[in-house]
Parts: C-alpha cells; structure tokens; sequence
C-alpha cells in the first residue's frame, strides 16, 4: 500500500474525515489537513469530500501532500559530529534531539540542513529532501549513521542494509530486571490498529529480529542492554523491548507512566559496521552515550 493510500477501519466508523486525516498524519495540524480538502487534494472513493465527511468501512482514503517545490530545504551550519569522511560516504554521530530528514512540521534544523552546509557532494536516490540519507534514527536517539555522497555508494550500502550485513549495535536502558543475559526476540511490527501513530507487534506485520545482551542491572529495577538489529523496522528496539515487558526508560511512545524523567528514550546508536561500497575494506566505528543518557544511568543508580 501507497503511504498516501489508507483503507478505513471498522474501528473508525463515523469519524469526520479531517480527524481521521490529523490522526493519521501526526506531523499535519487538522486545521492544515481542512486546507488540503478544501483544495482537493483529500479524496475517498476517488471523490472529493468536505471536512466533516464522516467514514464508512472500507472506504478508501488517498491524499497528496503540497508541490514539494514549495518548500525550500536550507543548508544550516548545526556544527555536526562528524565521525569519518572520505569521497564515497561520511559516519555522522547524530546529536540527540535532531530530526533526521525534513519533513512536515520539520524543515530546518534537521540532520540534512546540517549535511547540505557541510558538502554538496550527496547521493540523490532519496530525492531533494532527503539527500545521502540511507537509514534512519529516531529524533530522541543519538548516535551512529551512514550517509553516502554520490549514488554508486548509496546503492552498495542499502545492499548491505537489505542483506543485513551491517553491523548495529545500540545502548539502552530498560524498565525491570532482565532474568536471562542472552535473549532473541523474533516479532512481526507493523503500524498499531488502535494507534496509527505508533507501531506494535502484529500478526501481518513485517519481518524484525533484534537480539539483545545484558550489560548491567541496576538495583533489580533497570537493567542495560546492548541491542543488535538484524532488520530495522520503525521504532523496532523500543516497540520489541515493550513487547517482552521491559520497555525502555524515558520513552513517551512506549515507556511506563512512572519513569525517570530526563530527555526522551535512554537509546544510543553505539556501533556502526559496514564494508567499504569501494575499497571493500570493512569499516567499524563506536561512541559512547551522549551526558543525556549517561544522567539516565546516573538517577537509576543514585535514585532508585
């Protein structure tokens, strides 16, 4: 399905369409999405609709965004980490708090603002808003990404990606003591039927693997692990360590009410390993946590 496609759910019937719209879309405001219907760029069942349309089971929703060329990406001097840099590719070490890619409500500031200041050497497969990028974090992660800076080598590492030869390797901490040091959690993910804006465990979800490693627990409270992707769903790590009981520490998405409050997550993109799209070389680069994670770690020790 087309991200610009949704069928409706009988868990949706009767909702006015704008609101359904604003759910779906949770970057959009609803009065931003009234604009878009009102220009025709809503439509369900191939016909447009007003505002206050209320919908029907299995109905089709389909909507297009604005003419891109409206919007002006900027380059921004965001003095990024950056880790290694040659002609091919650069390893970034994301700061927490930046959104990756521009997107709707997100057009400065963002880790490709910070990109295009630095080069004009970036790949273009992933169009104007979205240059060199290959793989995503999220905005509240830190750490380690791949960026590539001609198209030959944006085409070898996704390869990579898509045949799961990269090495990904991240930090967090998570609610509860974890009984076992080793553990593998095979779980579909797909997008959460009761939440569009989040994602779940799904029965026709798509294919994630993430094995973990225990590092410390932390007053039989907490415990730190390292986490290991083998694919790389949205949201996987945090929607996986929900699903076994030990969800991470801070996250407002999937995380407990009752938590240490600090920054977000407790989530860290520690090491990044991939062979070289021209040298064939293997490359492997580490960081550590950024201070927010590492006062996380602190409160859970001293506090608790």
């Amino acid at each position: 399905m087309d991200n610009n496609e949704y069928v409706i759910e009988s868990t949706e019937e009767n909702v006015r369409i704008d609101k359904l719209m604003s759910t779906l879309l949770a970057d959009v405001s609803r009065a931003q999405i009234q604009n878009w219907i009102k220009s025709g760029l809503v439509k369900v069942n191939g016909k447009e609709v007003k505002a206050n349309h209320r919908c029907q089971t299995g109905q089709k929703v389909i909507w297009e965004e604005p003419e891109a060329e409206m919007i002006k990406i900027e380059p921004e001097d965001l003095s990024l980490d950056i880790i290694y840099e040659d002609e091919d590719l650069m390893v970034v070490n994301k700061r927490k708090g930046m959104v990756v890619h521009p997107a709707i409500g997100h057009y400065s500031e963002t880790l490709v603002n910070g990109l295009l200041f630095h080069t004009q050497q970036l790949s273009t497969i992933n169009g104007e808003l979205r240059p060199g990028i290959i793989h995503r974090i999220d905005r509240d992660t830190s750490g380690l990404l791949m960026v590539a800076k001609n198209d030959q080598a944006h085409q070898e590492l996704a390869k990579q990606l898509q045949e799961k030869k990269v090495k990904r390797s991240y930090l967090a901490l998570v609610h509860g003591a974890i009984p076992h040091e080793y553990g593998t959690i095979e779980a579909p993910i797909g997008r959460n039927p009761k939440d569009r804006q989040s994602m779940a465990v799904v029965s026709n979800g798509k294919e994630a693997v993430t094995h973990f490693e225990v590092i410390e627990r932390v007053n039989q409270k907490f415990t730190l692990v390292r986490c290991e992707l083998e694919t790389g769903r949205t949201h996987q790590i945090r929607v996986h360590m929900k699903y076994i009981g030990f969800p991470i520490v801070g996250d407002p998405k999937y995380g407990q009410r009752k938590t240490i409050k600090e920054d977000g997550q407790a989530l860290h993109a520690q090491e990044l390993g991939f062979e070289h799209p021209r040298t064939k070389e293997w490359f492997h680069f580490k960081v550590d946590p950024p201070e927010s994670f590492n006062k996380y770690l602190a409160k859970a020790r001293e506090t608790y």
